[in-house]
């Protein structure tokens, strides 16, 4: 019987604190006081703000435009594809194999198969997982006080 009693005085408390929170969030929120809004103005300033899209456009806009006359025309819009297909082409004929084409990932299974045995192992597949580099957190400035 004394449970039951118990239950319904816990319910009827978390009913009227329900009430009471209800009732504070509908007088609205409180306006701070001029006190805390000079404390405000003394804070320190938090992160810079990032840059826009329009802002990396505008840089993305300037790798590409090689003569710089603000526009980019088909050579300078292709010119890092040129590149990077030179750089397969090892014989420079203008034409890529198949060999030039997959030398590194051919140089990447060589390297791994240390018993020269043209197959890997589980364990010598193991070395050409990608290494990924982690991106450093930018620094914290401690806050001083005034």
């Amino acid at each position: 019987m004394w449970r039951y009693l118990a239950i319904a005085a816990a319910g009827l408390m978390l009913a009227g604190g329900g009430l009471l929170l209800w009732q504070s969030d509908a007088a609205g929120p409180s306006l701070p006081s001029p006190a805390l809004a000079a404390d405000a103005q003394d804070a320190p300033l938090g992160a810079p703000p990032a840059a826009s899209e329009k802002t990396r456009e505008e840089k993305r806009f300037g790798r590409y435009d090689k003569d710089k006359d603000g526009k980019i025309s088909r050579e300078e819009y292709l010119a890092s594809r040129r590149k990077a297909y030179a750089k397969l082409d090892a014989n420079g004929d203008g034409r890529l194999s198949f060999e030039e084409w997959s030398a590194k990932t051919s140089e990447r299974f060589a390297k791994a198969d240390a018993d020269n045995s043209t197959v890997l192992t589980p364990e010598e597949f193991a070395t050409t997982k990608v290494q990924r580099k982690t991106v450093r957190p930018a620094p914290c400035v401690p806050e001083t006080e005034g």
